[in-house]
């Protein structure tokens, strides 16, 4: 009884939903990659809509938004289903190596952010071969965002760029305050310190003699990426960029400050369209009061949905332009 009253449930629910979200077709879809294709989904609302390229955050982080942990948030899919419903079509990816992107590359760590800018043109060449549109949008999440400006300079034909929870400060900084701000990294953060300074240099560090909680954080197989990534500086890019470009930040993001990342961000590319979501978390889903319960459930309960605000602003931005 239970599933068939789910089911006339859903059967309401969708008979609500406009006319475009009705008409989307999801399907797979590939691209060329270094070494084997690259893969994603391609959720097509309708011959010449906008096409939005969905880029995941840092790490093991799926096409959809969801890790390989009980992090499974699912905001790029919901994303997607959302720009769907606003008549614009989009292709959320997994990074190569990774995923349904596996056979791109054998080892997933063993990437630069050119790499994934590469992977980005491919993308973009896919899209326009299978759509015919003359340009495509560019969004990244996060880590993902930081591939997005990193692409504006080189990829085409490119509609604009939408940064979504976006670092505005070099990676090592980023990741230097987000680890002072751990609750009893302050015995550690000489180790902290060092390791970053040296991965900042150029310079590989020794795990072992790292703390034990630090030994994951600085692997040996992720180093490199991290040396490579730490060369950017997001700001700096921004401002370079004289495009269409849209700022997403959430006030409750506790990955990303809306003081030292969004701030910067904004000051470098004073005519970026900014949408700021005081209640947003890091995943752009809406965290209310203090209790831990909800807050931990905005990052592993994929029906928590986004921002309401999220979606129309986007696809105005989308439209507009």
């Amino acid at each position: 009884m239970y599933r068939f009253r789910h089911y006339l449930l859903l059967l309401g629910v969708m008979t609500l939903l406009p006319s475009t979200a009705l008409a989307a077709k999801e399907r797979s879809v590939e691209a060329p990659g270094p070494q084997g294709v690259v893969a994603g989904t391609f959720l097509d609302a309708g011959a010449k809509k906008p096409v939005v390229l969905l880029f995941p955050g840092s790490g093991a982080n799926d096409r959809n938004g969801n890790s390989l942990t009980s992090i499974k948030p699912a905001t790029l899919r919901l994303l997607a289903e959302g720009l769907a419903e606003h008549g614009i079509s989009s292709v959320r990816i997994d990074k190569r190596g990774m995923f349904g992107s596996a056979r791109a590359i054998p080892d997933a760590n063993n990437v630069t952010i050119h790499d994934y800018v590469m992977d980005v043109q491919s993308w973009i060449n896919t899209i326009q071969h299978q759509t015919g549109v003359s340009c495509v949008w560019v969004a990244g999440h996060s880590e993902g965002a930081l591939v997005a400006l990193a692409s504006a300079s080189s990829v085409k034909p490119l509609c604009g760029l939408i940064l979504l929870s976006a670092q505005g400060r070099p990676p090592g900084e980023v990741l230097r305050s987000q680890l002072h701000a751990e609750p009893g990294a302050q015995v550690i953060l000489p180790q902290i310190d060092g390791a970053l300074n040296d991965l900042e240099a150029g310079k590989t560090v020794d795990p072992q003699t790292l703390h034990p909680g630090l030994r994951a954080l600085f692997r040996p197989a992720v180093q490199h990426y991290l040396i490579d990534e730490m060369h950017y500086d997001p700001a700096k890019l921004a401002g370079a960029y004289q495009g269409p470009m849209l700022l997403v930040q959430g006030g409750r993001d506790a990955q990303i400050s809306p003081v030292a990342d969004f701030a910067p961000l904004k000051a470098a590319a004073p005519k970026a369209d900014a949408l700021y979501l005081p209640d947003a978390n890091h995943m752009l889903k809406d965290v209310q009061g203090t209790d831990k319960a909800d807050f931990m459930k905005a990052y592993t309960d994929s029906t928590v949905p986004l921002d309401p605000k999220l979606v129309p602003h986007i696809a105005e931005f989308v439209l507009n332009h």
